[in-house]
């Protein structure tokens, strides 16, 4: 008598491996593994929102797989590029409404894949150069409303060639150095207003960029003048063309006084010529006379020692005539 076939245990075994597998997946997790900081909300899209929770600090024990990270409207007054640089996922970070009040190349050093970042509503005083060069794929850039950021280096974005939307209204900026921005090809967006701008010759180069640019500042209307005191309220755009005329069809102080000193240096300088010239000349020709005196001296010897023995041959003549 035949016995009925057993169940096979390949497909139990398969099942069974299947399942320690996606546990191994869930446990490797850098979400699950590394948990969630203190105060903070992680989903299962990696994304961290930390937004209101009155931190002092920068949130420790990140996912490191993190992609999305907020931290806005907290008192935050660094962020330690130690904690941030091991999130090298990062593509999101807001940072606004903290208190920070610098940041710098090293912030941001291994953050490559960084699109957005939000510095508004911080205490920044400076931007730093190349503060932003780690940030290769920066997409949109906002600094608003630090009432103290007054400076921004010519090289702070030079080497963001994706950088599409600049925001920098409702600051200190009264100059800005515009050579790094011209050499973004993909920025199409720019935020100035809000700045008491300088409506002087050291920015003309911002205002006929403002004045020729124009589609590129939605806010143009309120980028207006800070300085001088004769400009205050005009639209930046506008004194582009006076500013050109002026700084460059008139003379100021300084300039006449250039003009001056470098008259009176040239001035000094043929007349010094003149009288060396002078002076070469009047010796030359002195020498050239005491040439043709000794050579006169010499012919005069010359002549004298030749004439001398024929004169006393005819003495000796006449003598005898006398004695005979």
């Amino acid at each position: 008598m035949r016995r009925a076939p057993q169940p096979s245990a390949r497909p139990l075994r398969l099942l069974v491996f299947l399942l320690l597998f996606l546990g191994a997946a869930v446990v490797s997790s850098p979400v699950v593994s590394a948990g969630c900081p203190d105060k903070c909300v992680c989903d299962e899209q990696l994304v961290v929102q930390c937004a209101g929770q009155h931190l002092t600090t920068f949130p420790a024990d990140l996912p490191l797989a993190t992609r999305h990270l907020i931290i806005s409207s907290n008192r935050i007054a660094e962020l330690p590029p130690l904690a941030l640089n091991y999130l090298s996922d990062l593509e999101y970070l807001d940072c606004s409404y903290n208190s920070l009040t610098e940041v710098s190349q090293s912030t941001f050093g291994n953050l490559r894949k960084l699109a957005y970042l939000d510095l508004s509503f911080n205490i920044l005083h400076r931007v730093e150069e190349r503060t932003f060069g780690p940030l290769a794929s920066l997409v949109m850039l906002r600094m608003t409303n630090n009432p103290g950021l007054s400076e921004i280096h010519p090289d702070a974005f030079v080497e963001n060639e994706a950088l599409q939307v600049l925001d920098v209204s409702r600051n200190n900026v009264s100059v800005l150095n515009i050579s790094s921005l011209l050499a973004l090809p993909a920025l199409r967006s720019v935020g100035l207003s809000g700045n008491p701008w300088s409506c002087r010759c050291h920015n003309e180069d911002l205002s006929l960029w403002v004045h020729l640019e124009s589609f590129k500042f939605q806010d143009e209307v309120q980028t207006v003048c800070g300085s001088p005191a004769e400009m205050q309220g005009r639209r930046l755009g506008e004194v582009g063309i006076q500013l050109q005329m002026v700084c460059h069809q008139t003379l100021g102080s300084w300039d006449f006084l250039f003009f001056v000193v470098i008259g009176f240096v040239i001035f000094a300088a043929g007349t010094v010529s003149a009288w060396l010239m002078g002076v070469i000349m009047v010796m030359y020709e002195r020498y050239l006379k005491n040439k043709e005196e000794q050579l006169d001296l010499e012919n005069e010897d010359g002549s004298n020692e030749t004439s001398h023995p024929l004169r006393g041959h005819h003495n000796k003549s006449l003598k005898n005539s006398y004695t005979v």
